[in-house]
């Protein structure tokens, strides 16, 4: 895959709108290879991005609150991600906090799969 997971600074209007071309383009590509790649274990790297990830988020609810990511207006969300950005270091930190989870999260999805499989 791309580098379409990867967020690493705020998206300006123009980037966010040829975002949305590529991905209307290679969406369902992707959609395919993400479920092959549910079948399998997930590595550590993967398990950390997904950590991040959602230590990304829970810091997203505390700021918008009761509001949803997908009210806000486009520079709206560029704002957000400004606000994220400087947080980098807060979000590796509840994403090393939340590790284990995530973790034990894959774990017990594998298992699951396997008894369907059975």
């Amino acid at each position: 895959m791309d580098n379409i997971e990867t967020q690493d600074e705020a998206l300006s209007i123009a980037q966010r709108n040829k975002k949305s071309r590529i991905m209307k383009a290679k969406g369902k590509m992707i959609a395919r290879k993400r479920a092959l790649a549910m079948k399998k274990k997930a590595n550590p790297e993967k398990l950390k991005k997904r950590a991040q990830k959602k230590a990304r988020d829970l810091l997203t609810k505390k700021i918008l609150k009761d509001k949803s990511k997908s009210d806000l207006s486009q520079s709206g969300r560029e704002n957000l991600e400004k606000k994220l950005d400087k947080k980098k270091a807060l979000i590796k930190k509840i994403a090393k906090k939340i590790l284990p989870k995530v973790k034990a999260a894959e774990t017990e999805r594998m298992a699951k799969k396997g008894k369907g499989d059975k």
